[in-house]
This record gives C-alpha cells, structure tokens and sequence, in this order.
C-alpha cells in the first residue's frame, strides 16, 4: 500500500510499496492520488541524483517519506523543529506568516518539483515561516540526516544547493522591490513568472494548473483583482487563461511586466 491521505511511509518503506501507518495530526478526506506524480518522479528530476554512490542513492530512496496534505492544512509550522528537507511532488503550497495583529502575509509559491527549507536545515534553527497547501499536495521528507550525508558527500548536491540559495536569494530581494515600487497587475505578473522560475522548479513546464483563488492568496489579492490583472496580463499576450490554470506565453514578458 503506498502513502496516502493522512498517512506517512514507514522509514525505510522509500518510493516502492510501502508499509503506512495513520498520521493522527491531520484531519484528511478521501481523495484519489493515483493521477499524482510519485516521489520517484521527484527524486529521478534531481539533477543531483545520477551522481550519487549506490548506497548513498540508496539511502535517499529509502529515508524520504511522503505525506499527502489537504488543501488548507500546514504542512508545517512556525517555530517547529527542523527535522527534515522538504519537496513538492505534486501540488501547490504557499510560504506564509501572520503578524503579531494577526495580519496574513504570503511571501512565495513552491509548485511540483520544488524543494525549500534547506536554509532552516543548514542552521539548525526553528522554521520561521508556516507552509500551507493551496491545494491537496503530496508532499517529500528527507530527514536532515540524510539532507548532511548529502551535503558532506555530494559535490553535485552543494552545488545544486549553491545555484538553490542563490535563486531563492533573488527571488526574495526582487519580492521586496516589487511590494514597494509596482501595482497589483505588475504584481501578479512577477509572482506567476517566479512560480515558473526553471532553475528552482525544472520540471513546470508552460501550463500550471493554478484557480485564481490560489492566486490572491500568493498576491494578496482578492480573486476579483486577480481576474482583472490576468486580462491585462492575456491582453498583452504574455499569457493565456485557461480553465482552471493558465498557459504563460512569454516568460520574459511577464517578468518584465510593469504595468
């Protein structure tokens, strides 16, 4: 039986059939998972991979875990202990706070093939953000003993996590700028070309399957100013909405994009 809905992999179960047991911390409803990715597509993505010694490779295989989280639940939470690296393997979550006042505040998207939290494990610090899923999302677990091995054996995984921090880097500076100096169609059109960034998420391809709700909440917009700003966005032929997500056309347009 593979991991599913309110269930964890046994360590050692890996990304073959796996013995589960019930994560009693999350309240789950049925879902059907088969039309997910799996976390073989994950791991086989990873440009770190092929490099590996056998038993290294091994290891990874067999220490990452996988939870599916509901739409709406954390998939992790301020203040925690950093106890593993964390992937997207099929979904969409947001990184998120609330102030003290109890005001919301989002500051990126994470989609299929991502990988965060790598800056919490390497400090060995409390997490410093919650992690919410937008939507049912399958989720990856390496357990920071296994993220060390990889970083004191690898060199393909220290650069991977190099060119990782250097990306995230600058799509954080580049988020503050955005805030302070652009409109809300520039806005969205920043956080939807940094949800199709190629070096932090590789394997997103053109389309993403993205509601508008999901959207606004990355913005923090409202679902109606989101419609707006994807018209203008549609207008200037730097995307295309679909039903239910949509197409980016011009990656470098959108990035661009000042209103």
């Amino acid at each position: 039986m593979a991991a599913g809905y309110g269930t964890v992999a046994e360590p050692g179960a890996g990304i073959g059939p796996a013995t589960v047991r019930r994560h009693r911390a999350f309240s789950c409803h049925p879902a059907d998972i088969r039309t997910m990715r799996t976390l073989r597509d994950l791991l086989d993505g990873a440009t770190w991979l092929p490099s590996l010694t056998p038993e290294l490779r091994a290891r990874v295989e067999s220490e990452t875990v996988t939870r599916l989280c509901p739409s709406g639940s954390r998939v992790c939470r301020r203040g925690e202990r950093v106890d593993s690296w964390i992937g997207v393997v099929d979904g969409l979550v947001k990184m998120a706070n609330v102030s003290a006042d109890g005001k919301p505040t989002s500051f990126t998207g994470i989609g299929t093939g991502g990988w965060f939290g790598e800056g919490s494990v390497l400090k060995d610090e409390p997490r410093r953000y919650d992690i919410v899923a937008l939507r049912d999302s399958l989720i990856a677990h390496m357990p920071r003993a296994t993220f060390m091995a990889l970083l004191n054996h690898s060199f393909a995984f220290n650069r991977y996590l190099i060119t990782q921090l250097n990306e995230r880097l600058g799509q954080f500076i580049g988020m503050v700028e955005h805030d302070r100096l652009l409109g809300p169609d520039a806005r969205l059109a920043r956080s939807l070309a940094g949800l199709f960034n190629p070096v932090l998420y590789p394997h997103v391809g053109a389309s993403l399957p993205v509601s508008q709700e999901e959207l606004g909440q990355l913005v923090g917009l409202s679902r109606q100013r989101v419609n707006q700003a994807l018209k203008v966005l549609e207008q200037a032929g730097l995307l295309r909405i679909d039903y239910g997500g949509v197409t980016v056309l011009d990656l470098a347009g959108l990035r661009a994009f000042e209103g």
